[in-house]
Protein backbone atom coordinates (compact mmCIF):
# COMPACT_ATOMS: atom_id res chain seq x y z
CA UNK A 1 0.00 0.00 0.00
CA UNK A 2 1.22 3.44 -1.35
CA UNK A 3 1.56 5.77 2.34
CA UNK A 4 -0.59 8.25 2.52
CA UNK A 5 2.17 11.00 2.98
CA UNK A 6 3.64 9.72 -0.39
CA UNK A 7 0.07 10.27 -2.16
CA UNK A 8 -0.51 13.46 -0.61
CA UNK A 9 2.78 14.51 -1.97
CA UNK A 10 2.03 14.00 -5.71
CA UNK A 11 -1.79 15.13 -5.47
CA UNK A 12 -3.20 18.33 -7.39
CA UNK A 13 -4.73 20.57 -5.08
CA UNK A 14 -8.22 20.04 -6.73
CA UNK A 15 -7.98 15.93 -5.96
CA UNK A 16 -7.24 16.81 -2.27
CA UNK A 17 -9.52 18.83 -1.65
CA UNK A 18 -12.47 16.06 -3.44
CA UNK A 19 -10.41 13.23 -1.38
CA UNK A 20 -11.35 15.25 1.92
CA UNK A 21 -14.88 15.36 0.74
CA UNK A 22 -15.03 11.99 -0.25
CA UNK A 23 -14.14 11.00 3.50
CA UNK A 24 -16.48 13.64 4.84
CA UNK A 25 -19.42 12.70 2.85
CA UNK A 26 -18.59 8.71 2.65
CA UNK A 27 -17.35 7.58 5.96
CA UNK A 28 -14.08 6.63 5.04
CA UNK A 29 -10.40 7.11 6.09
CA UNK A 30 -8.29 9.75 4.29
CA UNK A 31 -5.93 7.32 2.79
CA UNK A 32 -8.46 5.26 1.62
CA UNK A 33 -10.35 8.43 -0.20
CA UNK A 34 -7.03 10.03 -1.65
CA UNK A 35 -6.43 6.20 -3.12
CA UNK A 36 -10.05 6.41 -4.48
CA UNK A 37 -9.37 10.14 -6.65
CA UNK A 38 -6.19 9.40 -7.46
CA UNK A 39 -7.34 5.56 -9.14
CA UNK A 40 -9.69 7.71 -10.72
CA UNK A 41 -7.30 10.08 -12.29
CA UNK A 42 -5.25 7.67 -12.88
CA UNK A 43 -7.69 5.82 -15.69
CA UNK A 44 -6.31 3.07 -17.33
CA UNK A 45 -2.87 3.30 -15.80
CA UNK A 46 -2.21 1.98 -11.74
CA UNK A 47 -2.01 4.20 -9.17
CA UNK A 48 1.46 2.94 -8.67
CA UNK A 49 1.92 4.29 -12.45
CA UNK A 50 0.68 8.04 -11.94
CA UNK A 51 2.62 8.35 -8.66
CA UNK A 52 6.02 7.20 -10.49
CA UNK A 53 5.36 9.76 -13.36
CA UNK A 54 4.41 12.78 -11.32
CA UNK A 55 7.53 12.03 -9.53
CA UNK A 56 9.42 12.25 -12.72
CA UNK A 57 7.69 15.01 -13.83
CA UNK A 58 8.92 16.56 -10.09
CA UNK A 59 12.11 15.73 -10.49
CA UNK A 60 12.24 17.02 -14.31
CA UNK A 61 11.12 20.36 -12.88
CA UNK A 62 12.91 20.61 -10.02
CA UNK A 63 16.43 19.77 -12.07
CA UNK A 64 14.94 22.39 -14.41
CA UNK A 65 14.87 25.15 -11.18
CA UNK A 66 18.76 23.66 -9.81
CA UNK A 67 19.96 24.21 -13.16
CA UNK A 68 18.18 27.96 -13.50
CA UNK A 69 19.49 29.10 -9.80
CA UNK A 70 23.08 27.05 -10.70
CA UNK A 71 23.05 29.61 -13.92
CA UNK A 72 22.13 32.70 -11.88
CA UNK A 73 24.79 31.75 -9.37
CA UNK A 74 27.54 31.99 -11.38
CA UNK A 75 26.89 35.37 -13.30
CA UNK A 76 26.39 36.85 -10.09
CA UNK A 77 29.48 34.72 -8.61
CA UNK A 78 28.25 35.23 -4.92
CA UNK A 79 30.70 35.24 -1.79
CA UNK A 80 30.68 31.12 -0.61
CA UNK A 81 30.04 29.55 -3.80
CA UNK A 82 32.68 26.72 -4.68
CA UNK A 83 33.48 25.32 -7.65
CA UNK A 84 32.93 21.66 -7.63
CA UNK A 85 35.22 18.18 -9.24
CA UNK A 86 34.55 16.93 -12.41
CA UNK A 87 32.38 13.78 -12.67
CA UNK A 88 31.21 14.96 -8.90
CA UNK A 89 27.59 14.24 -7.93
CA UNK A 90 25.91 17.61 -6.18
CA UNK A 91 23.15 17.99 -3.65
CA UNK A 92 21.36 20.59 -2.09
CA UNK A 93 19.19 20.07 1.60
CA UNK A 94 16.80 22.57 3.04
CA UNK A 95 14.16 22.03 5.83
CA UNK A 96 10.85 24.11 6.57
CA UNK A 97 9.59 24.72 10.47
CA UNK A 98 6.16 25.78 10.78
CA UNK A 99 5.71 27.55 13.03
CA UNK A 100 8.93 27.19 14.45
CA UNK A 101 9.34 24.90 16.46
CA UNK A 102 5.97 22.99 14.86
CA UNK A 103 5.59 21.20 11.69
CA UNK A 104 8.61 19.54 9.58
CA UNK A 105 8.57 19.72 6.04
CA UNK A 106 12.71 18.54 4.72
CA UNK A 107 13.68 18.86 1.04
CA UNK A 108 16.55 17.41 -0.93
CA UNK A 109 18.13 17.45 -4.41
CA UNK A 110 20.16 14.30 -5.77
CA UNK A 111 21.91 15.33 -8.97
CA UNK A 112 24.31 12.84 -11.15
CA UNK A 113 26.69 14.29 -13.48
CA UNK A 114 24.31 13.20 -16.38
CA UNK A 115 22.03 15.22 -14.95
CA UNK A 116 19.81 12.50 -13.49
CA UNK A 117 17.61 14.23 -10.43
CA UNK A 118 16.30 12.89 -7.21
CA UNK A 119 14.19 14.69 -5.55
CA UNK A 120 13.28 14.66 -1.66
CA UNK A 121 9.91 16.23 -0.05
CA UNK A 122 8.88 14.81 2.81
CA UNK A 123 6.95 15.58 6.53
CA UNK A 124 9.55 14.48 9.21
CA UNK A 125 7.58 15.34 12.34
CA UNK A 126 7.79 18.25 14.38
CA UNK A 127 11.01 20.40 15.98
CA UNK A 128 12.49 23.40 14.79
CA UNK A 129 14.40 24.65 11.86
CA UNK A 130 17.93 23.37 13.05
CA UNK A 131 16.57 19.88 14.08
CA UNK A 132 14.67 20.49 10.09
CA UNK A 133 17.58 21.72 8.09
CA UNK A 134 19.84 18.27 9.70
CA UNK A 135 16.64 15.78 9.09
CA UNK A 136 17.07 17.03 5.27
CA UNK A 137 20.94 16.78 5.29
CA UNK A 138 20.18 12.73 6.27
CA UNK A 139 17.97 12.14 4.13
CA UNK A 140 20.18 13.69 0.71
CA UNK A 141 22.69 11.59 2.62
CA UNK A 142 20.77 8.58 2.76
CA UNK A 143 19.66 9.23 -0.53
CA UNK A 144 23.36 8.60 -1.69
CA UNK A 145 24.37 5.87 0.36
CA UNK A 146 21.58 3.80 -1.83
CA UNK A 147 23.80 4.83 -5.64
CA UNK A 148 27.39 5.26 -3.54
CA UNK A 149 29.17 8.28 -5.62
CA UNK A 150 32.78 8.57 -6.02
CA UNK A 151 32.23 12.03 -4.90
CA UNK A 152 29.71 14.15 -3.58
CA UNK A 153 29.73 17.94 -3.23
CA UNK A 154 26.45 19.11 -0.58
CA UNK A 155 25.29 22.50 -0.54
CA UNK A 156 23.06 24.02 2.13
CA UNK A 157 22.36 27.48 3.68
CA UNK A 158 22.40 26.63 7.33
CA UNK A 159 25.37 27.56 8.62
CA UNK A 160 24.32 25.98 12.00
CA UNK A 161 24.16 22.33 10.33
CA UNK A 162 27.23 22.59 8.30
CA UNK A 163 29.22 23.95 11.06
CA UNK A 164 28.53 21.35 13.66
CA UNK A 165 29.41 18.69 10.94
CA UNK A 166 32.29 19.71 10.27
CA UNK A 167 32.97 19.66 14.33
CA UNK A 168 34.46 17.13 16.22
CA UNK A 169 32.02 14.92 17.50
CA UNK A 170 32.25 16.56 21.35
CA UNK A 171 31.34 19.70 20.57
CA UNK A 172 28.47 22.11 19.19
CA UNK A 173 25.12 22.03 19.78
CA UNK A 174 24.06 18.92 23.17
CA UNK A 175 20.61 19.43 21.70
CA UNK A 176 21.71 18.78 17.86
CA UNK A 177 23.86 16.35 18.91
CA UNK A 178 22.16 13.06 17.71
CA UNK A 179 21.91 14.29 14.20
CA UNK A 180 25.43 15.99 13.41
CA UNK A 181 26.63 12.36 14.72
CA UNK A 182 24.01 10.66 12.43
CA UNK A 183 25.03 12.91 9.07
CA UNK A 184 29.13 12.72 9.95
CA UNK A 185 28.49 8.17 10.47
CA UNK A 186 26.75 8.59 6.95
CA UNK A 187 29.58 11.15 5.23
CA UNK A 188 32.02 8.56 6.75
CA UNK A 189 30.03 5.84 4.59
CA UNK A 190 30.39 7.37 1.54
CA UNK A 191 34.05 9.13 1.98
CA UNK A 192 34.66 11.99 -0.48
CA UNK A 193 32.20 14.32 0.37
CA UNK A 194 32.27 18.18 0.74
CA UNK A 195 29.54 20.09 2.50
CA UNK A 196 29.74 24.15 1.43
CA UNK A 197 27.05 27.10 2.58
CA UNK A 198 25.64 29.41 0.37
CA UNK A 199 23.30 32.10 0.20
CA UNK A 200 19.63 30.80 0.42
CA UNK A 201 18.72 32.59 -3.21
CA UNK A 202 21.18 29.73 -4.29
CA UNK A 203 19.13 26.81 -2.30
CA UNK A 204 15.89 27.43 -3.90
CA UNK A 205 14.89 23.77 -4.96
CA UNK A 206 15.21 22.23 -1.70
CA UNK A 207 13.95 25.22 -0.04
CA UNK A 208 10.69 24.83 -2.49
CA UNK A 209 10.55 20.80 -1.79
CA UNK A 210 10.37 21.52 1.66
CA UNK A 211 7.65 23.68 1.76
CA UNK A 212 5.65 21.52 -0.51
CA UNK A 213 6.29 18.97 2.14
CA UNK A 214 4.79 21.19 4.88
CA UNK A 215 1.82 22.37 2.04
CA UNK A 216 0.89 18.20 1.63
CA UNK A 217 0.68 18.43 5.22
CA UNK A 218 -1.56 21.01 6.01
CA UNK A 219 -3.93 19.73 3.09
CA UNK A 220 -4.52 16.34 4.68
CA UNK A 221 -4.99 17.95 8.20
CA UNK A 222 -8.78 17.41 9.34
CA UNK A 223 -10.71 20.76 8.29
Amino acid sequence: MIAFEELLAIAYKKERALSRRLAKGGSISAHDALVKTLEKAAGVQSLGDLVHARKAAKARAHAALVARGERRSRSRAPAGRHDHPPGAWLAWFDGSALPNPGRIGIGGVLQSPEGEVVAISAAAGHGDSSKAEYLALISVLEAALRVRPARLVIYGDSRVVIDDVRRDSDTGSSVLAGHAEHARRLIGELGDVRLHWIPRGGNASADVLSRQALQAVRAGAPA
